[in-house]
């Protein structure tokens, strides 16, 4: 066991520089990049040696054709037969944002654009806790149940790992088209699938397999719409799916897929958010009016920390179709009473993470004292739809992978959510996990750095052990603590808006391209504690003459005080941020981190 001294400093998150790829750096400033961008473009993307002009002017002419995905042409053809022959059509997706924007771009292109009526389309999309994630049997039983049958499945987002389920609805006469983005399991793609495509297949020949589903989905139903087109059924002036990438820019930003060196992802969020800001349809505007007129334009971060939340809590905690139905509102009243409610079940998700997230810190401490390179924690209570987060916060706090499981509506089982750290690809550690104990995984899928596991509970002790084992090897004598990674220093004089006008032209940030940090030192001037519960500290910092305003998010327990006070210097970790009040702009520090100097 470890001493807790030095359990302590080993928990304490260190602030550390980015490395920086040179080559890159050197690249990006001859090409007209500023040092700052050419810093940040640097110390994100090491090894990059595609064009950066696709990455920092984003645009659609860097999507590949979707011809080029593996079994993309035949699923596009059995969709266009489908649509041509008045075919019933069951749309089957996950539950999640990427799911429901997948389910959103399918629906409204087969009715508005193939012109299939409504009553010839099943929407199936599971329920988290009741039915779990995938082609889930209760969703194949659901589906078998539908009167008319349907005779053509497509899904969106799931189904790659999901042969036993896809042979049944094979067996009963019902065509599955699988559209997916997540590993393929070791055999590769499901054999009773009549049309597998995925980016990740072995076979595929799409340049870039980092895509959400919701792309997988647009890129299939495009290519259905070019065979309709070829076959003559529909009009060659039939408008193309366009419109539709604001939801696949949601979709992508909120699954967490790269938007780092993929040309494809940072065009499609690029022209998706031009979509939204224009706020042609109900959604955007119902969310708009609630964030306040300060939040308009969207950005990236609007998606991922707004309206991701909002659509995830109504699946994690019950029904995700009021997510499907404020997403597909036609009115502006409709999305309004639509949001409210996912609102209300985004502020319930809260509450529960937090209980949660406090037992499941107590109950990883003694794996911690371990040094433990990998986190599992059972949470006898805790509800399913929140083990991701929960996990995220481990993560964060402890700086390494970690999985939450809670019972599982199946009797006997368990069900759990991972998450990573750059250094494991995850859904590899639990496919080394399944060769050590077939029997203790039965069930798993994912991505790299995130994914679910379903196991046996009397296995719950075999699976751990042969976690511990598969992250081992795969991190070797990696060192494990928090870390958080910043881009250095800026001068005093580029603590300006214009500065981060220099910034937001790198855009879009997300997942592999993080929003730019900083850390540096500053006087503390004044400071309060704000919000509800005072948990928030609102600062006043100067540094070299420079005054400025700083908001420091869950920075106390309630009712604490911070461990500093007036004229002490903090080494701060943060980032720069554009502060909207009554139609003025000004510059507003974003605090990560800080500790006393």
């Amino acid at each position: 066991m470890t001493d807790p001294i030095d359990l302590h400093a080993r928990l304490k998150p260190r602030l550390e520089p980015r490395p920086r790829d040179a080559s890159l750096y050197a690249r990006a400033q001859h090409e007209g990049l500023s040092e700052l961008q050419a810093r940040v473009l640097a110390g994100r993307l090491a090894g990059y040696s595609g064009e950066i002009e696709a990455l920092v002017a984003p645009s659609l002419r860097h999507l590949a054709h979707p011809e080029r995905l593996a079994d993309g042409r035949r699923a596009a053809e059995r969709i266009a037969q489908a649509v041509m022959e008045g075919e019933h059509i069951g749309i089957l997706t996950d539950y999640d944002v990427d799911g429901i924007t997948s389910h959103v771009v399918i629906l409204r292109t087969l009715t508005e654009l193939f012109g299939v009526p409504a009553s010839r389309l099943h929407s199936l999309i599971g329920h988290r806790i009741n039915d779990g994630y995938g082609i889930s049997l209760p969703l194949v039983e659901r589906t078998l149940r539908l009167t008319p049958r349907p005779s053509l499945v497509i899904t969106a987002d799931c189904g790659s790992s999901d042969e036993p389920r896809i042979a049944r609805l094979k067996a009963e006469g019902i065509d599955v088209v699988v559209s997916d983005h997540h590993a393929l399991p070791l055999e590769g793609s499901p054999p009773s699938a009549y049309a597998c495509v995925n980016p990740t297949r072995d076979d595929c020949d799409y340049p870039d397999p980092t895509i959400a589903g919701c792309m997988v989905a647009w890129l299939t139903m495009s290519l259905a719409r070019q065979v309709l087109v070829e076959w003559g059924a529909l009009a060659e002036a039939t408008p193309k799916l366009s419109p539709w990438l604001s939801y696949v820019a949601l979709g992508t930003v909120a699954d967490c897929v790269s938007l780092g060196g993929s040309p494809a992802n940072r065009a499609v969020v690029s022209h998706g958010l031009r979509l939204i800001n224009r706020m042609d349809a109900a959604c955007w505007r119902a969310m708009a009016e609630r964030l306040g007129a300060d939040s308009v334009p969207f950005d990236a971060e609007t998606l991922a920390f707004q309206m991701g939340p909002r659509i995830n809590a109504r699946s994690r905690l019950d029904d995700p179709y009021a997510a499907l139905h404020y997403m597909l509102a036609a009115d502006d009243g409709v999305a309004q009473r639509h949001l409210e409610v996912l609102d209300q079940d985004n502020q319930s998700r809260k509450a529960i993470e937090a209980d949660m997230a406090e037992q499941a810190r107590a109950l990883v401490q003694p794996q911690l004292a371990d040094n433990a390179p990998v986190l599992v924690v059972f949470l006898e209570d805790g509800h399913a739809g929140v083990q991701g987060i929960v996990a995220s916060r481990l993560v964060q706090a402890y700086g390494r992978p970690t999985l939450v499981l809670t019972p599982a509506a199946q009797p006997g089982m368990l069900t759990g959510s991972g998450r990573s750290i750059e250094a494991l690809h995850l859904r590899d550690a639990l496919q080394r996990a399944h060769q050590l104990a077939p029997e203790a995984l039965p069930r798993f899928g994912g991505h790299r750095g995130a994914a679910g596991v379903g196991v046996p509970v009397e296995q719950r002790e075999a699976f751990h052990a042969a976690l511990h084992q598969a992250v081992s090897e795969q991190l070797g004598e990696v060192a494990l603590y928090p870390r958080i990674l910043t881009d250095g220093e800026l001068r005093a004089e580029q603590l300006s808006l214009a500065t981060l006008d220099e910034l937001a032209a790198l855009a879009p940030y997300g997942r592999e391209f993080d929003a730019p940090l900083f850390e540096g030192d500053f006087l503390v001037e004044s400071l309060r504690a704000v919000g509800a519960e005072g948990n928030h500290l609102m600062l006043e910092l100067s540094r070299e003459g420079v005054s400025l305003k700083a908001i420091w998010f869950r920075a106390l327990t309630p009712g604490e005080l911070p461990p500093f006070g007036l004229g002490a210097t903090l080494r701060c970790a943060y980032k720069l941020n554009r502060n909207r009040w009554r139609g003025r702009e000004s510059l507003q520090l974003m605090i990560e981190h800080a500790e006393s100097r």
